[in-house]
């Protein structure tokens, strides 16, 4: 088992990327608390703030990611990462040796590479962890010599050429938001039998989602036969200013209209939700599987390697979402469906539980079973 092992997670970059690895840790923590857990990340990104407040030691490498941007910049930017790669793998080795880990993890981002390609060098049992239906870089390269490659989605396998054969563990779920209740949810929130349209296009927003929404509240709010439950993001939450002084709509007035700049209780208005309407992370997508909730999907564009296409691609596949590109993502285009939907119960009902269809609810324990079986 896993008592009395050392184990080496490496990730950073994404919320994305580091909050499964902390599930996963969170977990071993629980089940096996004489193992020994250490991260390895940057400096610089989500996973130098996210990990030590979740309790575990943090060890940092210099890395970044290349620039697909061929100007004199982005030229620069790429040298500098040759450098930085020669560097980070004498960085990872040492930490590696301090540690000495019995196997070394890895859930994405350009962290990795030096850290995996490193421990397999060293003869270190090694997995790594793809959330995307469409491989990041680093994943693709390091599942030619790692030993074992988990994906969230098959999608994913067509994309890679592992040394062993794949293994489909899906995304570590929250256990606050696979136990949520939707009646209980629902109360919590004040809201009756009338549907609940949940938006919202990540931390910082999205404009698109933004916009889109802004108009489809100022066409329907006065029907008042649904809630609105928006979230702006950081950097949108200048609608709060559209909504109540241009579009005239006194959000005191109107209870089934709630803007917030951000959900922290994703949990609770993600089951009382009836619709979802947002981007195409995996995080996002493995929630409103483990929910069964109805979603319209718009992926963000400029994902690398467009991923978040193919993330909603597998469900769409499946009859599980509506896609709508943001290039055509308009407030008319979201109007249009958001009635359809609202006017079709059944066509709601066949969406979430074709989503509930693709969960997978034990990922975790998937994902540890296939690291105590590489130990072996």
């Amino acid at each position: 088992m896993l008592n009395n092992k050392k184990i080496l997670f490496a990730t950073g970059g994404t919320g994305g990327h580091i909050n499964p690895a902390l599930a996963v840790a969170g977990y071993i923590r629980d089940n096996y608390p004489d193992a020994q857990i250490l991260f390895v990340g940057t400096a610089v990104k989500m996973e130098a703030q996210l990990v030590p407040a979740a309790g575990y030691d943090f060890r940092t490498i210099d890395i970044q990611g290349f620039s697909r941007d061929l100007t004199p910049s982005g030229i620069k930017q790429n040298i500098g990462t040759v450098i930085k790669l020669l560097k980070s793998s004498s960085q990872a080795k040492k930490i590696i040796r301090d540690f000495a880990p019995d196997v070394v993890l890895g859930f994405g981002g350009y962290v990795g590479g030096p850290v995996l390609r490193t421990a397999c060098k060293m003869g270190i049992p090694t997995a790594i962890h793809e959330q995307n239906a469409f491989p990041g870089v680093t994943n693709k390269a390091l599942a030619k010599t790692v030993d074992a490659v988990m994906l969230t989605s098959p999608e994913a396998e067509k994309y890679i050429q592992p040394k062993n054969p794949c293994i489909v563990t899906g995304l570590p779920v929250r256990g606050e938001l696979m136990n949520a209740d939707r009646e209980f949810s629902r109360a919590e929130l004040g809201v009756d039998e009338r549907p609940v349209i949940l938006s919202m296009g990540g931390s910082l927003g999205a404009r698109v989602i933004n916009t889109a929404v802004t108009q489809l509240i100022e066409e329907r709010f006065e029907r008042k036969n649904c809630y609105f439950l928006h979230a702006t993001g950081k950097a949108g939450v200048g609608m709060f200013d559209v909504i109540e002084k241009e579009k005239g709509i006194n959000l005191a007035e109107n209870k089934h209209i709630m803007l917030r700049e951000y959900i922290n209780d994703m949990h609770r208005c993600m089951a009382a939700a009836d619709i979802v309407i947002c981007r195409a992370g995996a995080s996002s997508l493995s929630e409103i599987q483990a929910l069964g909730k109805p979603s319209i999907l718009v992926p963000y564009p400029y994902a690398a390697e467009n991923h978040q296409y193919h993330n909603a691609m597998a469900l769409v596949k499946n009859d599980a979402a509506i896609l709508i590109e943001e290039k055509d993502f308009t407030g008319e285009r979201l109007i249009k469906e958001i009635d359809a939907l609202l006017a079709d119960r059944e066509r709601l009902e066949t969406l979430g539980e074709n989503a509930k269809k693709m969960a997978i609810y034990d990922a975790t324990e998937r994902i540890v079973d296939c690291i105590i079986n590489i130990l072996k």
